[in-house]
């Protein structure tokens, strides 16, 4: 599948005239709980011609494309991700760490992942994974949740854990994140991991009692730590200078 993803990435380059600089797998397969039926969700960060950056005609600062034979392929024009990680925004800090990378410039990458820990906030990232875990946690049906879901709810839980504990970038895969439980709490969240392995996404699944608790538990303990975060801003400098440079790479 490697191949046949790198020969699209290809073909979207030369059909749109843009230049791929880094692309991953982003969702189950990157965060290491992939299930059969998984989707390859497929990301990427590129850049125009300097001409197409030099005009005051609006420009689409994304990509996407139909989901066809397990392929959800899109991707963002590095403005984009600049803009995003200027507002601390999780998702160019999860791309940047993905273990299944299917094209790079190495040196931009690292520059990249570089320029993230300047922007980190970890209230704006707490934030944003309690959003995910909360609506997560919506679908339940009565005591039972897919167990794709569920782990919509785990990842994000104990990434903004992360951040609230130790004030850094939360790692994308769940095995550094279980870093975080008790050795009971890991051991019945690997043997989630291994069931998801073999479930379909769907398969419905109740929650155990001890993992609920936690999940509540967690909760209210990163929300409580985020608000008491001032807001703050950040100066634009370093990433307009960075975005002048990666548009003439």
């Amino acid at each position: 599948m490697k191949a046949t993803i790198q020969q699209k990435l290809t073909e979207i380059e030369k059909a749109y005239g843009i230049k791929i600089l880094y692309s991953c797998e982003s969702g189950s397969r990157a965060w290491g709980f992939p299930s059969p039926d998984s989707d390859y969700d497929v990301r990427f960060i590129y850049s125009r011609p300097i001409e197409e950056y030099l005009t005051i005609k609006p420009k689409k600062d994304h990509l996407s494309f139909p989901i066809n034979d397990e392929l959800d392929i899109y991707g963002w024009d590095i403005s984009k991700v600049l803009h995003l990680i200027t507002k601390s925004n999780t998702t160019p800090f999860e791309w940047l760490q993905s273990p299944v990378v299917y094209k790079e410039d190495t040196t931009f990458k690292d520059e990249l992942w570089t320029l993230c820990q300047s922007y980190f906030y970890p209230r704006n990232n707490i934030h944003h994974y309690l959003g995910i875990a909360r609506g997560a946690m919506e679908t339940m049906q009565g005591e039972d949740i897919k167990i794709k879901k569920l782990f919509y709810v785990l990842r994000p839980m104990l990434a903004a854990w992360w951040c609230a504990e130790k004030n850094t970038i939360a790692p994308m895969s769940i095995y550094p994140l279980m870093d975080l439980l008790t050795d009971d709490l890991r051991k019945k969240v690997l043997s989630l991991i291994e069931l998801k392995s073999t479930a379909n996404e769907s398969y419905l699944i109740e929650i155990d009692q001890d993992i609920k608790t936690w999940i509540d538990r967690t909760f209210d303990y990163c929300m409580e730590v985020s608000l008491q975060l001032a807001k703050k801003d950040f100066d634009q400098k370093i990433s307009d200078e960075f975005f002048r440079k990666a548009i003439l790479i």
